[in-house]
């Protein structure tokens, strides 16, 4: 069957970022520059002229840029996104007929001074080839607006009369006329990419934050004390003086009282066990209920606020799931999964068993009212005050719900953060980004040797998972206690604290677990901690002489200062001739930091690094500065070889700023960049 539109040339393909195969959105963060890149090529050797076309979803008409040439028909183009929200963007391209003749013109013009060609035949040619301009000058001109088709107008009047002189000693046609006449190309025969692909674009705190959690219950000072909301507030000037802007609470629901969990999961409760915070639902409420203990809703909108003062955001666990005495049982039976016996089945992951827990039934007849009903959920916290949000286990809840249910919130919340907590398969865990998640959980708690962690982070942090997935580094949580904690002692923690921070843009920690180095498995071989914070209320020493908060502290000021460590997207390895020694750089223009980091946690480790230079814009035999940003230490290097020594019981690593040096090669120094403030929506 013949094409509509059979004179349409040129073809476009391979456009990136296209997120499968358009269906989904690449994500960016505000202020980003956007460069989309596409080959776009036709028959013969016609010249080829193109744009990119990009537009808010709030904009009436296309803004565009023009495409530039790389090599080998690709071609390029980058704008800036300045609002949040869904974009759109395609490619539109066509053959330059007025550009495949200025060139074709230049080339008669340059055979006239050729002493190897037919410099007459040349000369009687240009004539020709000047009428043959004009006319493409006159259809320019009934495109262009009033003062440009003036000008153009001017143009052709040269140019006819050039056509009639006998000999043409110079070029009629000049950059500002080419100009000019590239503002108005006749795209009666353009071809338009098949898909209008689409851009989410989120504020700056999807690519950049350090979050703490705590479990509000634990935070009284008195230990014969339910912790509260007024607790938690009290311990905000701590937590910001640490350097975190979220601060992300367990569920802080009502729990349940049938089949509950006494301490370290044990199936028999005793009177006073608090049980799991995930079991949600009891007879005062469910997910849009609070804990009558934790305080009251004003008592929360207060914390909320209180955040925000001292530089944070707090954070919500939404726990998809019930108690078996969640008002949703009895009011909505159908939403649960029945078992032969009439039953209702309760969570398992085997070996572990659940039976506080009932998990929603996604294939109920009713699933429409069970989706409205969780959409409901987010709605009422938005309306709290509430725009970050931790999701557990959304791989276990069916995909087209989060598509549809992220998607509806974003239209009225585009500020909106969610992040999925989803240790699970690769496809799903980049599923779920697709459908909208704009933070994920990753595999960096598992991934421990210099080789896992390089392979990893080259596959999450570049095109085209990059395009979608951002990972959030957590190295521990109150679910998993890795065994390299267990087993590492102090230094495993400051190394796995100073990696996180330095290899992701967004990390974050259970804490104060985490900084007081908690590492007590409930068995041998379990990833569980003995004495779980999920089962029951903790008391923490926070002022103790072991924590590692002085640490945290100094990497999240690190952090703030140094722009390079803000995003992933500049990762780069660096080889090192022992493998226990990991290195990384992150640049922008004017920042540049190095780490080098030994990932033993028993025995100093030295090495060679064999530095990128090229990478990394430092000229061969080049002197720079590296200062340490931990210890405040500077040293002199030169060329790509230099050596390091780390003990990791005294500092795992060196997180060095590099200043090239202005007086030396051709280097440009480099300072850092504070981070900018930014608005919720």
């Amino acid at each position: 069957m013949k094409p509509v539109e059979g004179r349409k040339r040129v073809i476009i393909e391979d456009v990136q970022p296209e997120v499968g195969c358009g269906r989904y959105s690449a994500k960016r963060t505000l202020g980003d520059s956007v460069t989309v890149t596409a080959a776009v090529f036709a028959d013969g050797h016609d010249h080829i002229a193109g744009r990119l076309l990009f537009r808010h979803e709030k904009d009436r008409a296309w803004r565009s840029v023009p495409l530039r040439p790389l090599t080998n028909d690709l071609w390029s183009a980058t704008f800036t996104v300045d609002k949040l929200g869904a974009w759109s963007y395609s490619i539109e391209a066509w053959i330059d007929h007025f550009g495949t003749w200025f060139a074709d013109l230049q080339k008669r013009l340059a055979a006239q001074h050729d002493p190897n060609a037919d410099a007459v035949s040349a000369a009687q040619n240009i004539p020709l080839a000047l009428r043959t301009g004009a006319i493409l000058l006159e259809e320019a001109a009934t495109r262009a607006k009033s003062t440009d088709a003036k000008l153009i107008g001017r143009a052709l009047t040269t140019l006819q009369q050039s056509a009639n002189k006998a000999d043409l000693a110079t070029n009629p046609i000049d950059d500002k006329l080419i100009d000019i006449v590239n503002r108005y190309p006749d795209l009666t025969l353009a071809t338009r990419y098949e898909q209008k692909l689409s851009l989410w674009v989120d504020r700056e705190r999807a690519r950049f934050s350090a979050w703490y959690e705590m479990f509000p219950r634990s935070s009284s000072t008195d230990p014969s004390r339910h912790g509260t909301f007024a607790d938690v507030e009290a311990l905000l000037p701590d937590i910001a003086a640490m350097g975190f802007d979220v601060l992300y609470l367990p569920p802080i629901h009502p729990i349940g009282e049938a089949f509950r969990k006494g301490p370290n999961n044990n199936v028999v409760a005793s009177k006073g066990d608090p049980g799991s915070p995930w079991a949600i639902g009891a007879k005062d409420g469910g997910h849009t209920a609070i804990h009558q203990q934790l305080g009251t809703l004003a008592d929360f909108e207060h914390l909320v606020t209180a955040a925000r003062t001292h530089g944070m955001e707090l954070a919500l666990d939404i726990a998809f799931q019930c108690s078996p005495d969640h008002p949703w049982v009895t009011e909505h039976p159908d939403w649960f999964i029945k078992r032969p016996d009439g039953s209702i089945q309760y969570a398992e992951n085997p070996p572990k068993k659940y039976q506080d827990i009932y998990p929603l039934n996604f294939e109920s007849s009713s699933w429409r009212s069970l989706w409205q009903a969780l959409h409901n959920v987010f709605d009422y916290w938005i309306q709290h005050d509430v725009h970050i949000f931790r999701v557990d286990n959304p791989h276990t809840k069916a995909l087209p719900f989060w598509e549809w249910c992220i998607s509806e919130i974003h239209k009225k919340h585009p500020g909106v953060i969610f992040l999925a907590e989803a240790f699970t398969r690769p496809h799903v865990m980049y599923s779920l980004a697709k459908a909208g998640f704009t933070q994920s959980y990753t595999y960096f708690t598992w991934r421990n040797t210099g080789s896992e962690l390089q392979q990893y982070f080259e596959e999450i942090t570049r095109p085209p998972i990059s395009d979608f997935f951002r990972p959030n580094l957590w190295p521990n949580t109150p679910d998993i206690l890795h065994e390299t904690l267990q087993t590492g002692g102090r230094p495993a923690f400051m190394q796995r604290v100073i990696l996180a921070a330095t290899l992701g843009a967004n990390y974050g920690i259970y804490g104060p677990a985490f900084e007081l180095g908690e590492n007590l498995p409930a068995k041998p071989g379990s990833e569980e901690y003995l004495n779980s914070e999920k089962y029951e209320i903790r008391r923490w020493d926070r002022n103790a002489q072991h924590s590692l908060a002085p640490l945290i502290t100094r990497l999240n000021q690190i952090r703030r200062e140094n722009r390079a460590l803000q995003s992933d997207s500049s990762l780069h390895f660096h080889p090192v001739d022992n493998p226990h020694i990991l290195c990384y750089s992150k640049i922008t223009e004017d920042n540049l930091i190095l780490v080098a980091i030994n990932l033993d946690p028993v025995q100093e480790q030295a090495g060679w690094i064999d530095l990128d230079l090229k990478h990394l814009a430092i000229g061969h035999g080049q002197a720079f500065d590296v200062e340490d940003l931990l210890t405040g230490t500077h040293y002199q290097w030169h060329g790509r070889s230099n050596y390091v020594a780390l003990r990791p019981d005294v500092m795992p690593a060196h997180v060095f700023r590099i200043t090239r040096d202005p007086n030396n090669g051709n280097g440009t120094k480099l300072t850092s960049a504070p981070a900018q403030a930014e608005t919720t929506e």
